[in-house]
């Protein structure tokens, strides 16, 4: 199976929005409004500081979307990449797609000196994500995330 890692263009808008709606409604049984969605995906594409979407395609056809948004650590001198808003489709799930990806992402930062890591969160009661991120020799042991939304 050939699989392309890739920048997403703006083209790829209404993947990535239904990406996220069905990742919410499956991981936090969340319905989100579709219009905000579709804006803050384009405001992604519109103001390059808030992030930029890898896509991964199989023979032409898009099956996995992340979002890589920066964040520059004092303590490093560097920026460390937050992985947001992952999501492959249920087919090809287990194919190590994810794994590719990922390996984008580390590739990435191992080439370059302004780039110092990769974090994301994941959903505690979301196990299978845990493991796979646990193979990939990612760890949970420095911290704790603690949030307050709107």
């Amino acid at each position: 199976m050939n699989i392309d890692i890739f920048t997403a263009k703006r083209s790829h808008s209404d993947f990535i929005l239904k990406s996220q709606l069905k990742m919410a409604l499956e991981t936090e049984e969340l319905k989100l409004d579709e219009e905000t969605v579709r804006l803050g995906v384009a405001a992604v594409f519109d103001d390059e500081k808030k992030g930029r979407y890898l896509i991964a395609e199989i023979d032409g056809k898009p099956v996995g979307v992340l979002l890589l948004v920066p964040e520059w650590s004092e303590w490093r001198n560097a920026t460390v990449y937050w992985i947001h808003s992952l999501f492959i489709e249920n087919e090809f799930r287990g194919k190590g797609i994810y794994k590719r990806m990922y390996q984008h992402v580390k590739d990435e930062v191992l080439g370059s000196s302004g780039l110092a890591g990769i974090r994301l969160n994941v959903d505690k009661r979301n196990e299978k994500a845990v493991k796979v991120y646990q193979a990939l020799g990612m760890s949970d042991e420095h911290y704790r995330m603690f949030e307050w939304l709107k």
